[in-house]
C-alpha cells in the first residue's frame, strides 16, 4: 500500500467487520467505511476509521463512497443477513461492491463469506442448511460474481463464529471438508494477514480455529507466507 491509499471496508458496524476494523487501525493503516446507519459512526472515528454513510444495496452510494480521487488498495466485505431478513445483502449488496471495485481498479478484494457455501457445503450438516441454505446460496452468489469480475480476490470462509479475544490458533485451508468454530478476532487477523500474502490471491479458504474442529479430520494448513 502506498500512503495515498486506503482500504475499502463494508460490514464494519458488528461481529467480524468491526473486529476488522480494529485490527486494521491497530497496524496504522488508512481505513474508510460504509456504514448504514450511523449509530457506531463515532466509535469507528475514535479509533481513526474515516466513516462514510450509504448503504451497500444502493448502487449510487456504493458508487458515491468508492468511486472518488483516493486509490482505493482493498475492498474488504463482511456484509451478511440473518435467516429472518426480507432482503438479504449478501449478493446484492457483495454485488453492488464488486462492481464498484472493478471501476475503481482496485488490486485486492477479500469476501468473507461462510463455510457451506459452494463446495464447502460438504462440510455442514443437513440441518445447517435446512435453517441457513438461503443464505448459503446468496454468499454462493457473491462468490461466483467475485471469482468472475477479474478482480485479485481472496475468498475466506469462516466455520461457527465467537466473540471471544483471539486465540492465534486461527488458521486457513483449502480443504473444503472441514468445519470447526473461530472466533471472530481470529478471523480479523488471518484477513489482515491476507492483505500482503501474493499466495491468497485468487484462493477460497475455510477459516477455523485448529483447537475448535469438528471431527479428527487431518487436513493441510495454508501457508500465507
Amino acid at each position: 500500500m502506498t500512503s495515498a491509499s486506503y482500504i475499502f471496508l463494508a460490514g464494519a458496524s458488528r461481529g467480524v467487520g468491526r473486529e476488522i476494523a480494529q485490527y486494521l487501525t491497530a497496524q496504522q493503516l488508512k481505513v474508510k467505511a460504509l456504514l448504514r446507519t450511523a449509530a457506531v459512526a463515532g466509535e469507528l472515528e475514535k479509533i481513526g476509521i474515516e466513516v462514510v454513510q450509504g448503504d451497500a444495496l444502493n448502487v449510487g452510494d456504493v458508487e458515491r463512497a468508492m468511486l472518488t480521487d483516493e486509490p482505493i488498495h482493498t475492498v474488504i466485505s463482511t456484509i451478511g443477513g440473518l435467516p429472518s431478513d426480507v432482503e438479504r445483502p449478501d449478493y446484492p449488496g457483495n454485488k453492488n461492491l464488486i462492481d464498484a471495485a472493478v471501476q475503481a481498479g482496485v488490486q485486492k478484494f477479500i469476501l468473507v463469506s461462510s463455510i457451506g457455501t459452494g463446495n464447502s457445503v460438504v462440510a455442514t450438516s443437513p440441518q445447517v442448511l435446512a435453517v441457513l441454505g438461503k443464505v448459503l446460496a446468496e454468499k454462493d452468489k457473491a462468490e461466483q460474481h467475485l471469482i468472475a469480475s477479474g478482480l485479485t480476490y481472496t475468498i475466506i470462509r469462516p466455520g461457527g463464529l465467537k466473540s471471544e479475544p483471539a486465540t492465534g490458533n486461527g488458521v486457513l485451508t483449502e480443504d473444503p471438508q472441514i468445519i470447526g468454530s473461530i472466533n471472530r478476532a481470529d478471523v480479523a487477523q488471518l484477513v489482515g494477514r491476507c492483505l500482503n500474502s501474493q499466495r491468497t490471491n485468487n484462493k477460497i479458504l475455510s477459516a477455523i480455529d485448529r483447537n475448535m474442529q469438528f471431527g479428527q479430520r487431518e487436513f493441510a494448513e495454508f501457508s500465507l507466507e
